[in-house]
């Protein structure tokens, strides 16, 4: 009876073989989560050292991931990589700036050249001022915006007119031939006034008068066939971009005027 007993007891007993395997899984896991841990952020000797740690646990000291790149301070090869990477964004920089200037100087070549070709419209249109005798009445300037001819209003409007007077029709037409330009360029014609106020039943304000007063004289300017009318354009600034003071004859004068503005090229293409 006694036997039966103790066999009995000896079946009920149980098999714990299981942790070992299971507490080796354990260090694995701890292992492997402090390597990635530890190697979140670059730095070389901490990771040096975590990989110390781990190849201790688990081969006695024997290195695990020593190799002929190992991650020391005075072999690494993130350090290699990062250097390699800001060569590169060094080379693009370079590069970059070269293209850069290069477009810089082309853009200067460009600017220089089309100030050229507006010095020789400008003396084409100058010659043409003093052959007609017309220094007091025009005048010409280039200027940041291009070539800007002015024109005093008393040659080609009688007062408070805004019609071109038939006696200064010809000269008109004699200034379109001289904005006949291969290629053709953009050209605005503004019409100004000075600040003495204006009623008729014509117009109500200056500003109306230098609008009808610029219009009309690019109707007569484009009756030249060989003007494409879409390169035109008109505006009115009544009396509020004067060139003079209004407090005499004199400034009122050189305020009553109509510009013809030739634009260099690179502004049309903006």
């Amino acid at each position: 009876m006694s036997r039966k007993r103790k066999h009995k007891k000896h079946e009920e007993h149980v098999d714990e073989s299981w942790l070992l395997p299971y507490a080796d899984l354990l260090t694995l896991l701890l292992a492997l989560f402090i390597v990635l841990f530890a190697t979140s952020s670059i730095d070389a000797q901490k990771f040096a050292k975590i990989s110390d740690s781990f190849s201790t646990i688990l081969h006695g000291g024997e290195g695990l991931l020593e190799s002929n790149t190992s991650m020391t301070p005075g072999n690494d090869t993130s350090s290699t990589v990062i250097d390699q990477n800001n060569e590169e964004e060094k080379k693009d920089e370079t590069a970059a700036s070269e293209e850069a200037d290069k477009e810089k100087d082309n853009d200067a070549d460009l600017e220089a050249a089309e100030q050229e070709e507006l010095k020789k419209i400008q003396e084409k249109i100058e010659t043409y001022i003093k052959d007609k005798d017309l220094s007091d009445k025009f005048s010409t300037a280039l200027t940041d915006e291009g070539l800007l001819l002015t024109i005093n209003d008393n040659v080609l409007f009688n007062s408070g007119s805004s019609e071109v007077s038939v006696s200064d029709e010809e000269i008109a037409r004699e200034i379109s031939d001289l904005l006949v330009m291969d290629p053709p360029r953009e050209v605005i014609i503004s019409g100004h006034t000075d600040d003495v106020p204006i009623s008729t039943s014509s117009y109500n304000s200056n500003w109306e008068l230098s609008v009808m007063r610029s219009v009309n004289f690019m109707k007569v300017v484009l009756e030249n066939e060989e003007l494409d009318p879409r390169w035109f354009s008109a505006k009115g600034y009544g009396e509020y971009k004067p060139i003079a003071s209004n407090d005499t004859a004199e400034g009122r004068e050189k305020n009553r005027r109509v510009e013809v503005l030739i634009l260099p090229r690179e502004a049309e293409t903006e």
